[in-house]
């Protein structure tokens, strides 16, 4: 059942949520996602079969939230995420981002620390309006983006995106390749190696960049940027379950 959470904002989140026992787990989607994608479906049906709590929602913007979804940037959506894990959840939560969500979920993990217990990335997309889009850009849509405010890009998945400038210079300042990055607590990261949209040199780049004691990458072959396949939903399900073990062992 789709509840709603009016942020300090002024933004209206919608989110749908199992409780039970901790550590819960928490699902960040991607760009232009939505909480009702099979990742997050699978997940949670995953969690009320565990009587594991979970929360998962929607960025303003997104989904069933409020707002457009041209008038959002990173720092909106990483403060909707915030706003949902302190006011909808208690205690340390393990973080499962998805593409964008993988970039969130490091910003929390940067923001609030001792709010998580773990963390699970499925092909982690951190710096992407930067490292992928800006720098993607050819000169003359650079320019456009610049003196128009946005420009509109190809999408494999539905209409085109339009992309504003908000978004890539608001990025800029949520990058989280540029400085250090310590997580201290169970980590996973998931990749496809057929991913067209984000490469496995990225998961790599990640992998290196960030320190700590139980940090661990699997790559597979095959997947692509959906990995939502049986096998796939089948990874993130077992990751999500040794992370959450790993946690309540360190409690």
């Amino acid at each position: 059942m789709t509840e709603y959470l009016d942020t300090p904002q002024g933004r209206r989140i919608a989110y749908n949520q199992t409780r039970g026992r901790g550590p819960g787990v928490v699902f960040l989607g991607g760009f232009m996602s939505d909480m009702g994608g099979t990742k997050a479906v699978h997940l949670h049906e995953w969690a009320q079969r565990s009587d594991c709590s979970f929360l998962r929602l929607d960025y303003s913007g997104h989904g069933e939230s409020g707002g457009a979804f041209e008038d959002g940037c990173i720092g909106d959506w990483a403060e909707d995420a915030f706003q949902a894990i302190t006011q909808l959840t208690e205690g340390p939560q393990v973080l499962v981002g998805s593409s964008m969500g993988g970039w969130i979920s490091l910003l929390m993990c940067r923001r609030m620390p001792e709010r998580v217990a773990g963390l699970v990335t499925i092909a982690a997309a951190p710096d992407f309006t930067e490292d992928s889009m800006w720098t993607g850009f050819s000169d003359a849509q650079r320019v456009e983006i610049m003196e128009k405010g946005a420009i509109k890009i190809p999408s494999d998945y539905d209409d085109p995106y339009t992309i504003t400038r908000r978004l890539i210079e608001d990025g800029r300042d949520h990058l989280v390749l540029r400085d250090p990055l310590d997580l201290s607590f169970p980590v996973r990261f998931l990749q496809g190696t057929a991913d067209a949209d984000v490469d496995k040199s990225v998961a790599l780049r990640l992998l290196d960049h960030v320190t700590g004691v139980d940090i661990r990458l699997t790559l597979v072959k095959g997947a692509d940027h959906r990995f939502s396949d049986r096998n796939c939903l089948t990874l993130i399900e077992r990751s999500v379950e040794k992370v959450l073990a790993r946690a309540e062992t360190a409690r």
